[in-house]
């Protein structure tokens, strides 16, 4: 069972104290964020999620700061703990079709529009928010290093994309080694491509250096 805590580290009061100076003036505040905007291949992941207020997590933080071990107990204690979250995948060919961007915001609309509980007000990591939320929302700069909310919805992106892609698309593309560098544009990655070529889990319109590279 996840270890659970009554108090938090000071950084983690910060992210908390932000999210309820936002809760005090708007209501119940939803985190977004997403993982995987920069790999050549695999989905981009969206979350979103409603803390407990009254039921704080310790650690939660920016997902780059934390190892990967730390990051896949948080995403447990995330999962059980938060009163609502939902992750979206958005698949390589909607990114080619959309572009990165676009099929980023429709992601995190949809995570928000999924949720079990409705947010009264929504936090989005970056400078733009998506079309089409029925709630205000407003953009934060690098948001997943100031509030625990989005935070914790980019733990739950980073955790669902790399299982994704060290899981399921290296069993089904072994020859690429996904496990070994998660999809990004490495020595290996390109090597790998060089040798076989692109898999359709592969996003086109990533690979048009490579591809210029080979004509």
């Amino acid at each position: 069972m996840p270890r659970r805590t009554t108090g938090t580290t000071s950084s983690n009061e910060a992210l908390y104290a932000f999210d309820a100076a936002k809760r005090a003036e708007h209501g119940a505040v939803c985190g977004v964020d997403e993982a995987g905007r920069g790999p050549l291949c695999g989905p981009v992941c969206c979350a979103a999620v409603i803390l407990n207020p009254d039921d704080p997590i310790e650690g939660v933080n920016d997902s780059k700061k934390l190892t990967e071990k730390r990051r896949d107990a948080l995403f447990e204690e995330i999962t059980n703990r938060a009163l609502a979250y939902k992750i979206v995948f958005i698949t390589p060919q909607e990114i080619d079709e959309r572009n990165i961007l676009w099929a980023t915001m429709d992601g995190m609309a949809q995570a928000v529009a999924g949720l079990e509980i409705t947010p009264d007000y929504v936090l989005i990591d970056g400078n733009r928010c998506p079309p089409g939320l029925i709630q205000p929302a407003e953009a934060v700069v690098k948001g997943d290093a100031n509030s625990a909310s989005i935070a914790a919805a980019s733990i739950l992106a980073k955790v669902s994309r790399d299982r994704y892609v060290t899981g399921v698309l290296d069993r089904e593309y072994p020859q690429y080694q996904f496990a070994k560098h998660k999809g990004y544009g490495t020595k290996l990655h390109y090597e790998m491509l060089d040798r076989y070529g692109p898999c359709p889990a592969h996003r086109r319109t990533f690979l048009k250096k490579w591809e210029a590279r080979r004509t």
